[in-house]
């Protein structure tokens, strides 16, 4: 049996070789499904450690990116032990860059971390309007709508999404969280958002707070 702690460990350190060779070792001795879903969660633990070492200054935005792709690595090599990627999912976010903003690597961030972290994310992309966030809230009925944005403009871009949102009548079934360089708890409560952030793992933890 695979130990959980030294992989959850191995994630957290990057370690890739590590990581796929505990993995391909772990498929190869025929475990079961639950066993399986365990060594999911410890991946998903490693990305939470990941996130924390961001936040403290002793990680950068690239070893996030790499954290996401060691992770859906990892996720593939045990998919024939957890099924088609049947693990229950905590809860879906639409999420995308607002409209007349064309930045996505906080956004591409979150998107990896919550999706870690267990949440499906659709993913509508970049520079959307207004009527794009409500289509796809209407379509996937999402726990959470994620608002990313770089320039300040993008602040009237999502206080008129929340305000699309409230005029559509769905505003009170989803939690919205914003996110980017200009960002504030001003602009928050003036966009009428439910919480803020700068940080891809502090929105993930969010998120979970509210799936919860």
């Amino acid at each position: 049996m695979i130990d959980l702690k030294v992989l959850t460990q191995a994630v957290g350190d990057l370690e890739e070789d590590s990581v796929m060779e505990m993995l391909n070792s772990f498929v190869a001795s025929n475990p079961s499904e639950e066993d399986g879903q365990k060594a999911v969660a410890a991946c998903q633990d490693g990305m939470a450690v990941v996130g924390d070492l961001f936040e403290k200054g002793e990680y950068f935005v690239g070893d996030l990116i790499f954290a996401g792709e060691l992770l859906t690595e990892a996720i593939n090599v045990l998919k024939p032990v957890i099924g088609s990627g049947a693990t229950a999912t905590v809860g879906t976010i639409v999420l995308g860059t607002v409209h007349g903003d064309l930045h996505d690597i906080g956004k591409n961030i979150f998107k990896s971390m919550s999706e870690a972290a267990g949440f499906e994310v659709v993913d509508i992309g970049i520079d959307q309007p207004v009527s794009a966030f409500v289509e796809k809230v209407k379509e996937v009925k999402p726990l959470i709508v994620g608002m990313s944005g770089v320039l300040t403009l993008a602040l009237e871009a999502m206080k008129d999404t929340v305000d699309g949102l409230k005029e559509a009548g769905l505003r009170d079934s989803v939690k919205v969280i914003i996110g980017g360089n200009p960002v504030t708890k001003e602009a928050c409560l003036h966009i009428g958002a439910d919480a803020f952030t700068t940080n891809a793992a502090e929105g993930v933890k969010i998120s979970q707070g509210w799936a919860k």
